[in-house]
């Protein structure tokens, strides 16, 4: 076909109006560039088809950036980008391809939809090319645009200016030169492109492509200039293509919807995904990823992702590049290049816009991921890793199967994240529980005692209840369990000095430690501390932490006498001691006349030589608390570590060892009175951190045993 000169390029059936709507302006600014580069590279594979004197080796893409010096020295303005190569040309065929929307002859895959991000982009898009028929040479003038010109008036995007003959003496070589002009959109992007910087992403883009063709592809040369003065000159050459480091493939059976529509039926045929991985310096690669790769381009918005590696971590100085080849995913390329049309398990039964016989987005993650543990040992240890910290996660928090499924955990998920993602999933179950009871409750006033069948419906929605308020109780409960499970976790690096207070200090004295565990110092809030651990009553009886004797309130009432005999004065700071000053780690008042004393020793100190503490704070609060608050029956209970029992024996013989309970005991002793009031007694323990650490997570397991019992 022969098309006139200074002629618009127009069809009687197509609009372009409505194609350019329907093909939107792609999100990857870029686009347009890419678009003439995959052209050219299909032109010089063309001509070296064709011609068998002519190699890829020697095929040349030369890329010019022209840019406007402004006001602003370091900011100058994008003014034009030029790509020429010396490929097969647009002959009459090419041509006609060039303007049929949706053509397929020309192999690659191509839709010919390329041409609509160039106008999509630039004002205006000018070729200029040579090429070869019949023995005569000819060159080919045509722009592209969607001005009002060309697609209002003329319902066209290309204007043909000229085909000419050239005498073969006027012409060195065929190829083409497109050059875009005028953006549309000013665009930051395009205003700081350098060569530097666009050959970094061509390498990005087309490192499939690229690393097949290492030792043979076209020379590709990038200049970048300001005011036509060139400010840098770049060649991508085989030393900054990074080799293939492994190949492996995975073949993967086509499926269709079964006749009940309901799920997937198998079907012979198959299909091959080529995985081609890459190990490239971290200066070079930011992130590990994994692309699809659609007729030699990297798919930026690829629907599969890298689940065996974070995205940011490096091994042994690389990050790893993993591109997924085939034909399959070629033949399903949309009219916006590197937007694909694969359905996924979700959505390959409810829409029509996909093939019958396909194969899945899930299908190709699913076996491309096991493909690369097994390519790389060394990422296989990487994702187990990250695996083993969910499961920390998991246990610690006692979050199930379900609530981590439907949080949409990846491994590129800090921990931080990974909690917030699980916490959101709780907040909607608890918010979906919260809105089912108060429905519920609702629905009540609709009854009617009076219908007949009242008492049924009564019956169903207190059914429904009770259904459902276990639920919601129980989610309240596994918090509260959980928590608890993270104060034993800190028990237990505390006693194994695993905190990073204490690796910054290991001096650091870890009685402090327990004792703020257990109880903040100065506090008087018993509901919120960790007393539980060591009994679970604990938390609902009033009392002090470290407090002062003197300085003790119960009830709002000073717990110690406000004036002392002279002979009570003068015991009290005997010794040059001042006795009411003395501080009881804890002292819990669980009812009239009943007072718990808990001392905590560091785990390194020998408890024996401390057994007659406890003793003396209950003789001082026998004989000079208030007399009204009768104190007259102690508890006490010595914490440490290093507990040797006959050691404790020979430092108080009354002591007993609780026998498998891993504890000593004093079951009763005389507390003296000295004021006239009655002796009282005393009950005293010596027990282990650890035998309380244990102790205390049996009890949340049991806990734990009992809520996975609620349905």
């Amino acid at each position: 076909m022969k098309y006139q000169n200074n002629t618009y390029i127009t069809t009687s059936d197509l609009l372009f109006e409505g194609v350019l709507r329907d093909i939107r302006k792609s999100r990857e600014a870029l686009q347009p560039i890419y678009e003439a580069l995959t052209n050219a590279f299909e032109a010089i594979k063309c001509r070296v088809d064709k011609d068998g004197t002519f190699q890829f080796a020697n095929g040349f893409i030369n890329i010019i950036i022209d840019a406007q010096a402004t006001i602003d020295s370091n900011s100058p303005e994008f003014s034009s980008l030029s790509i020429q190569d010396n490929g097969i040309g647009f002959n009459d065929v090419d041509f006609k391809r060039f303007n049929t929307y949706k053509d397929f002859t020309k192999g690659f895959s191509n839709l010919g939809s390329g041409r609509i991000q160039y106008v999509h982009y630039f004002d205006k898009t000018h070729i200029v090319s040579r090429y070869k028929e019949n023995g005569d040479f000819y060159q080919r003038d045509f722009f592209v645009s969607k001005s009002p010109e060309y697609v209002q008036k003329h319902n066209a995007l290309v204007y043909h200016k000229s085909c000419t003959v050239i005498s073969p003496e006027d012409i060195t070589d065929i190829g083409t030169l497109l050059t875009f002009i005028g953006l549309l959109e000013n665009s930051n992007v395009y205003n700081v492109l350098t060569a530097r910087s666009l050959k970094n992403n061509i390498i990005k883009k087309y490192l499939s492509y690229l690393c097949r063709h290492r030792d043979s592809f076209p020379r590709i040369q990038i200049l970048y200039r300001i005011n036509g003065q060139e400010k840098e000159n770049e060649i991508i050459t085989k030393t900054d293509i990074p080799p293939i480091d492994k190949t492996d493939t995975a073949v993967l059976h086509y499926q269709r919807i079964s006749p009940d529509g309901k799920s997937f039926e198998s079907l012979d045929r198959t299909e091959t995904f080529t995985i081609e991985s890459f190990r490239i310096s971290g200066a070079f690669l930011s992130q590990n990823s994994l692309k699809l790769t659609s007729k030699g381009e990297i798919v930026n918005e690829s629907p599969i992702t890298l689940q065996n590696l974070a995205s940011n971590t490096t091994l042994n100085g690389s990050k790893y590049l993993f591109l997924v080849s085939s034909e399959y995913i070629d033949k399903q390329d949309s009219n916006v290049r590197g937007e694909l049309k694969i359905p996924t398990r979700a959505n390959a039964a409810k829409s029509d816009l996909f093939e019958p016989e396909f194969i899945t987005v899930d299908d190709i993650q699913e076996s491309v991921t096991k493909k690369i543990d097994s390519m790389y040992p060394e990422i296989q240890t990487k994702k187990n890793e990250a695996e083993s910290q969910l499961e920390e996660i998991k246990q610690l928090f006692h979050y199930t199967n379900e609530t981590i499924e439907a949080a949409g955990i990846n491994i590129n998920d800090s921990e931080d994240r990974i909690i917030e993602k699980i916490h959101e999933v709780e907040s909607r179950k608890g918010a979906l529980l919260d809105i089912s009871i108060k429905k519920s409750y609702d629905s009540l006033k609709t009854l009617d005692p009076s219908k007949s069948n009242y008492q049924d419906i009564l019956k169903e929605k207190a059914t429904e209840l009770v259904k459902i308020i276990p639920l919601r109780n129980k989610n309240v409960l596994t918090q509260y369990i959980a928590r608890r499970g993270l104060v034993l976790s800190l028990f237990e690096k505390i006693l194994s000095k695993q905190t990073d207070v204490q690796q910054a200090n290991p001096t650091k004295h870890r009685e402090d430690l327990f004792h703020n565990l257990f109880m903040p110092r100065h506090s008087e809030d018993t509901i919120d501390s960790d007393l539980w651990i060591l009994n679970e009553d604990f938390i609902y009886f009033d009392g002090i932490s470290e407090g002062v004797l003197s300085k003790v309130q119960v009830n709002g009432e000073n717990f110690f006498e406000d004036d002392f005999t002279r002979k009570e004065d003068e015991f009290l700071t005997s010794l040059g001691e001042d006795r009411t000053a003395l501080r009881p780690d804890i002292l819990l008042f669980p009812s009239e006349g009943k007072c718990i004393i808990i001392e905590f020793k560091d785990p390194s100190i020998n408890v024996s030589k401390y057994l007659n503490q406890i003793n003396r704070y209950a003789g001082l609060i026998l004989n000079y608390a208030k007399e009204k608050f009768n104190m007259s029956i102690f508890y006490g209970y010595l914490i440490g570590e290093s507990i040797e029992p006959m050691d404790v024996q020979l430092a108080d013989g009354h002591f007993e060892n609780a026998y498998q309970m891993d504890y000593m005991f004093k079951p009763a002793d005389i507390v003296r009175s000295f004021s006239g009031r009655p002796n009282g007694s005393i009950y005293t323990e010596v027990i282990k951190y650890s035998t309380l650490l244990e102790r205390a997570r049996q009890r949340n397991r049991i806990f734990l045993e009992k809520l996975n019992m609620i349905k």
